[in-house]
């Protein structure tokens, strides 16, 4: 039997690493681990029916009754919390939660960028060359992930921030740059997970996943890019800002229930990551850190 492997990763405000707690592991391991979980796989859990159904779940009122014990099991800490937690109606009014404006301060300082989500941050140095994150030798296939050869081209021998957002984490996604963002580029695909037990298997779930991609033009760092990743439990992905010009932390969107992802893309030559995150990643842990929070400077 295969040895049980922990995910850990580094905190970079209690500076020490830590082991993540995995909401539903043992499901996601038999699905992603076992002959029988990858059938069962293949033909339900990564389709977009079976995500609709547990989300319509989470939009009834009976699923408020999970609110407390999640926060409880999973020591969520509420006193940054807009709202109290017995005010949520369903379990996605807390899900997609929104926080007070002082718990995630933005980071402002010329020529920088502040990461878009809470999660578990991992850069990518060079979109061209082989990766041992999640998994050894794993490479972006840009032309498929973001369904144009040109952009591909555009972005070749950039580098990319991946934010991983587990359940327990805000759930609301930001500009991490000021600039214009053009009208979102939906592709539709099936929804597996995007926890690293399921990307140790294969990288290439994030281009096989139903995403959004949007280019921000005349940012400070030349044109960029943020994908919206989907994932099991996360058919839905809401714009709630509609400005043709933006700035550093404005609300982009927001997942509904489940993890998910977002991806921020540059070109080559025009991001130069934290030197924490580079560091950890280049070790293949992934740095715990906060929307707002310095991610990188730009050039």
């Amino acid at each position: 039997m295969q040895q049980r492997q922990e995910l850990v990763y580094f905190d970079r405000y209690a500076g020490k690493l830590k082991t993540e707690s995995i909401y539903g592991e043992k499901p996601l391991r038999w699905a992603y681990g076992t002959i029988i979980g990858r059938f069962c796989l293949e033909t339900t859990i990564k389709q977009r029916w079976f995500s609709r159904l547990y989300g319509r779940w989470a939009d009834c009122t009976c699923s408020s009754r999970e609110i407390l014990p999640f926060i409880e099991q999973f020591e969520i800490d509420t006193k940054d919390f807009l709202e109290t937690p017995e005010s949520y109606q369903t379990f996605n009014e807390f899900f997609y939660r929104r926080l007070k404006p002082e718990a995630r301060p933005v980071y402002q300082d010329d020529g920088t960028a502040c990461f878009p989500a809470d999660g578990r941050q991992l850069v990518i140095p060079n979109l061209e060359r082989a990766t041992h994150i999640y998994a050894k030798n794993q490479q972006f296939d840009l032309i498929t992930l973001l369904g144009d050869k040109s952009l591909a081209e555009k972005f070749a021998g950039g580098s990319a921030v991946i934010s991983r957002l587990c359940p327990t984490d805000y759930h609301r996604f930001h500009f991490p740059l000021s600039g214009m963002p053009g009208a979102a580029c939906l592709i539709n695909g099936p929804l597996y997970s995007v926890n690293p037990i399921a990307l140790s298997h294969t990288f290439s779930y994030l281009w096989q996943n139903k995403r959004r991609i949007t280019q921000v033009k005349e940012s400070p760092a030349g044109d960029y890019l943020i994908l919206e990743i989907g994932a099991t439990n996360v058919g839905s992905i809401v714009d709630s800002g509609s400005a043709t010009l933006v700035t550093n932390g404005d609300e982009k969107g927001f997942f509904k229930f489940g993890g998910s992802m977002v991806i921020t893309m540059f070109q080559a030559g025009r991001f130069t990551p934290a030197a924490d995150l580079a560091e950890h990643s280049a070790s293949g842990v992934e740095l715990y850190a906060r929307f707002g929070d310095f991610m990188g400077k730009i050039s």
